[in-house]
């Protein structure tokens, strides 16, 4: 899976032996080491060397999330801090407009970014779609997530728990689900995009972790894709991703309203442990000038008599 990249790298990592078996049920309290049977295979739960309140979190063998306890502001993923930037220049926290954002996170893990969104903004609404229930409740158990209404963790696949969404319901749509290597192709289709504008309130915005090898392939038919559904869309990245020199991840956002260019942001995404550089929308165009957009196959013929 390209989406789980730390700044501090892989160092801190150690195996851990054997598996817990404990019962979800059972309401252990707080984060203990060890691989845990899920619905979908296994996670596996890793005490953070380099920070003493960190965990991190991986599925089925791939690194999925970090959170630490301590400090709910603290990301440790670079693209994670990326859309933390994104959205915040969009809707700056101390403007008292700022409270009512209702968010929507197509894929959970750890919940890292919906704990951040709900520090930043303390009277926000979330809800975390997540495929497998067994692991959402371990989550709420280990880290003390905020509750419901603010926020709420929904045990369902997210394309189909998008469609049955109320319209202009949200500000902002985050998609963060991978199946190996890249994204499942039914939440990158125009057809699922246009699920995406009909949820998305009057100036929302989406952001889409889209992950790709050197080539750029993927990334430029995401790119196309939400180019063609939306009027206004950036791209953030490190430069030695967007020049295709390396496995990794973008971020890809889309609006109906303008993303302003914000020297604020650009200043913050220059800033990090890995500095970003910022496409405006003619770059992302001509980017992904060129590839196909998606669709979803055709329907298959009727066989009614």
């Amino acid at each position: 899976m390209v989406k789980r990249g730390r700044s501090g790298g892989r160092n801190s990592i150690r195996a851990v032996a054997g598996v817990v078996d404990v019962p979800v049920g059972s309401r252990q309290s707080g984060p203990v080491e060890g691989v845990y049977y899920i619905d979908t295979g296994d996670c596996e739960l890793v005490a953070d060397q380099d920070n003493s309140n960190g965990w991190l979190l991986k599925i089925n063998g791939v690194m999925s999330s970090h959170i630490d306890l301590a400090d709910p502001l603290f990301l440790d993923f670079e693209y994670m801090r990326w859309m933390a930037a994104l959205v915040e220049s969009r809707w700056p926290p101390s403007e008292a407009s700022s409270a009512k954002l209702r968010g929507l996170h197509l894929g959970g893990g750890a919940c890292s970014m919906a704990r951040y969104f709900a520090a930043a903004y303390p009277d926000a609404r979330q809800v975390v779609v997540e495929l497998d229930g067994k692991l959402a409740e371990y989550v709420r158990n280990w880290f003390d997530l905020p509750k419901a209404p603010l926020l709420r963790i929904r045990v369902g696949e997210a394309r189909a728990v998008t469609e049955t969404l109320t319209a202009n319901t949200r500000e902002f749509i985050i998609r963060d689900v991978f199946a190996g290597a890249h994204t499942p192709r039914p939440l990158t289709t125009t057809e699922f995009n246009r699920h995406v504008k009909r949820v998305l309130a009057p100036g929302g915005l989406y952001l889409a972790n889209s992950g790709d090898a050197p080539d750029l392939r993927n990334a430029r038919e995401d790119a196309a894709t939400i180019a063609a559904a939306f009027r206004h869309t950036v791209i953030i990245a490190d430069p030695a991703m967007l020049k295709g020199r390396r496995y990794g991840n973008m971020v890809m956002a889309g609006s109906d309203e303008p993303i302003v260019d914000d020297p604020q942001l650009r200043r913050r995404l220059l800033g990090g442990a890995v500095p970003a550089h910022l496409w405006d929308d003619a770059q992302v165009r001509a980017f992904a000038a060129g590839s196909p957009v998606r669709h979803d196959p055709p329907a298959p013929p009727s066989t009614a008599p």
